[in-house]
């Protein structure tokens, strides 16, 4: 791909304010729109199922709004707005970044990846002939199901083992004739796509470049400022998908100060100077901020590895390390656990003495979020930081 001439170039420091300010950490929050504005403007709030403190599409809208109420948080993403009589969906979700909850209104884009979904061959699982159609039957007939509903979804207690329905249900789901309408206990509820999805909306009509071209210029929206790698990866897009579409995409070629790579920016970023309020905050490890750890590392300087799947005598930070975002830098992690009302602390490391207040805030905040009146250090990585640290949650907490 021939890149065009850059229009502008970028110090380090203005990307990096720049990426916080398309993330929502920079600046006033639009409390106003709330959980569902967060969505929007982030585009994907990426699913897992490790909950510490809480599971990570709560921590999303949590980090940048403050203290929403957890029900609030699921009802935003899958319910009416309450006192309207707009019945409309919200969200769905789909493959992203990851499992996503996406907004409503992308359900149009993502045509080309349910096309190449129906075009693929079937995977491992076996399907068992009319399973398929039996499933599709049975949501027509008793509306939104579980898996569990739907006579099971595992034929042993093997997570892996999934049963013929669930194998059915996954593949119309990523074929787009079943929708995952909400989480139940964590369990996927799906309804046929023809109920789910407002009727203007469903439609695979758009062609691939189309698809693309909305998602490329969503994801420069997100970053604010990125590389072709991290653009790709904000979708999971293949590179050679970003370059047959960038040009039209309508972002910006830039240079930035210190990226051996070429980047593009979204206008609207570059149109006013990023200036506010920063928030001090825990972020989850799946959060959009950091989720690319190549980006992380180009823009913050802060190498970090989600180690809930490394053994636990090789874990270096903990088992869910949460970096702990203040004035715009990543300044440590806390490895956070909950024993009743009490935010435990397992594991703290502080980017040096200055890092002390900032982590002292985002703890009690968290503390107080998930309804914990104390919290318990057990470790910190420099031990002469540990006594004024406890002293600034004393202090917070009296």
């Amino acid at each position: 791909m021939t890149t065009p001439p850059p229009a502008t170039e970028l110090s380090a420091d203005e990307a990096r304010r720049i990426a916080l300010r398309a993330q929502g950490f920079l600046g006033t929050p639009d409390r106003r729109a709330g959980v569902r504005g967060v969505l929007r403007h982030l585009g994907a709030v990426q699913l897992d199922t490790i909950s510490v403190l809480a599971r990570s599409h709560e921590l999303i809208p949590y980090a940048r709004l403050g203290a929403v109420g957890r029900t609030a948080v699921e009802n935003a993403y899958w319910k009416p707005a309450p006192g309207t009589s707009d019945a409309r969906p919200h969200a769905f979700e789909y493959w992203s970044h990851a499992a996503c909850i996406l907004p409503i209104e992308e359900w149009p884009h993502f045509a080309f990846r349910r096309r190449a979904y129906r075009g693929r061959p079937h995977w491992n699982h076996a399907l068992p002939e009319g399973t398929y159609e039996q499933v599709v039957k049975q949501l027509r007939t008793e509306g939104p199901l579980t898996a569990t509903e739907l006579g099971g979804a595992k034929k042993t207690s093997e997570w892996w083992d999934w049963s013929g329905t669930k194998v059915a249900v996954e593949r119309a789901l990523m074929h787009g004739e079943v929708v995952c309408v909400e989480r139940r206990g964590w369990k996927r509820v799906y309804d046929l796509a023809e109920r789910a999805i407002p009727a203007d909306l469903l439609h695979d009509e758009l062609d691939d470049a189309e698809c693309l071209r909305r998602l490329v210029g969503l994801a420069g929206h997100s970053l604010g400022v990125g590389t072709r790698a991290d653009i790709a990866d904000y979708h999971r897009l293949k590179g050679e998908q970003v370059d047959a579409v960038i040009a039209d995409s309508g972002l910006i070629p830039v240079t930035v100060e210190g990226w051996a790579k070429p980047a593009w920016a979204d206008p609207a970023a570059l149109a006013t100077p990023p200036r506010g309020r920063h928030r001090t905050t825990l972020l989850s490890p799946f959060d959009s901020l950091i989720w690319e750890r190549a980006r992380t590392e180009r823009i913050f300087g802060f190498t970090h590895r989600l180690e809930a799947y490394v053994p636990k005598p090789k874990r270096i930070h903990g088992y869910f390390a949460m970096p702990v975002l203040a004035g715009g830098q990543l300044v440590g992690r806390v490895d956070p656990a909950r024993e009743g009302r009490t935010l435990v602390a397992r594991q703290i490391t502080l980017d040096g003495p200055k890092a002390v207040p900032a982590v002292a805030q985002a703890l009690i905040e968290a503390a107080s979020w998930v309804d914990c009146t104390d919290v318990r250090v057990e470790r910190v990585d420099a031990p002469e930081l540990r006594d004024p640290l406890t002293r600034e949650l004393a202090r917070a907490l009296a």
